[in-house]
Formats: structure tokens, C-alpha cells, sequence
């Protein structure tokens, strides 16, 4: 059953402090309409399109920045926003040739932490 639509007037952001969650389950709740089966079927979306990514940004490659970007999209859209920070740190990383080998290994952290997490909600 498809919940009604609504005209939302504003976009919810971030929240201000840091939540216990490497997920905002809050801001998934708001992206999906409350959905819970899209919200499952986002998740693990994003769990596969995560290891892709990375597997694809392992050797560090030319279109890293790019791939990162991606990520860091979609993280944002379903409230990983630590991923959506360390990806963004890669970009740019990747841009002005610092740490770039360092940023990798904190987005691989924090992707690792959100996967569990995923995994933890999709067995319910």
C-alpha cells in the first residue's frame, strides 16, 4: 500500500549533534515516506552499491573523486552521513593529493560500520 504523498515545504537536514547510529533512521523514515519495505529495500541497495564502490576505488584509480561523490550522494540520502563525510574527505583528498591512501581506509571504516549496521536492521 502506497502511503499518501504530501507537499513538504522545507527538506529535513543532518541533524545538529552526532546520533549513537552510524545510520539516521529518522532522516531514511522521511526520505522513504515511511515506507519500511522501501526503507529495506534502500538499505540494501546502498549495502551492494557501497562494496562496488569501494572495490572500484581500491587502487586509488583516476576517477576516484568521482566514485567518492557518488557515494557520498548516496549515503546523504539515507542518513549514513559519517560515510557521507568520508567520502566527501576523499574528494578532496583526491583533489589536492593529500592523504589520499588515509581517507580511503576512514571511508572503508566508516562503510564497514554502516554495513553492520544494515545488516543488523535487513534481519528483522
Amino acid at each position: 500500500m502506497t502511503p499518501e504523498l504530501q507537499r513538504m515545504d522545507w527538506m529535513p537536514s543532518p541533524p545538529l549533534a552526532p546520533i549513537d547510529s552510524p545510520l539516521d533512521l529518522d532522516h531514511l523514515s522521511r526520505m522513504t515516506l515511511g515506507d519500511t519495505e522501501l526503507e529495506q529495500e534502500v538499505l540494501a541497495m546502498f549495502a551492494e552499491q557501497a562494496v562496488r564502490l569501494l572495490a572500484a576505488m581500491a587502487a586509488l584509480p583516476a576517477e576516484t573523486g568521482a566514485l567518492a561523490h557518488t557515494l557520498k550522494g548516496s549515503a546523504r540520502g539515507i542518513g549514513a552521513f559519517a560515510v557521507a563525510d568520508a567520502a566527501a574527505s576523499l574528494e578532496t583528498a583526491v583533489r589536492t593529493g593529500h592523504n589520499r591512501s588515509h581517507a580511503l581506509a576512514a571511508l572503508k571504516e566508516a562503510v564497514a560500520e554502516v554495513r553492520a549496521a544494515i545488516a543488523a536492521i535487513l534481519k528483522h
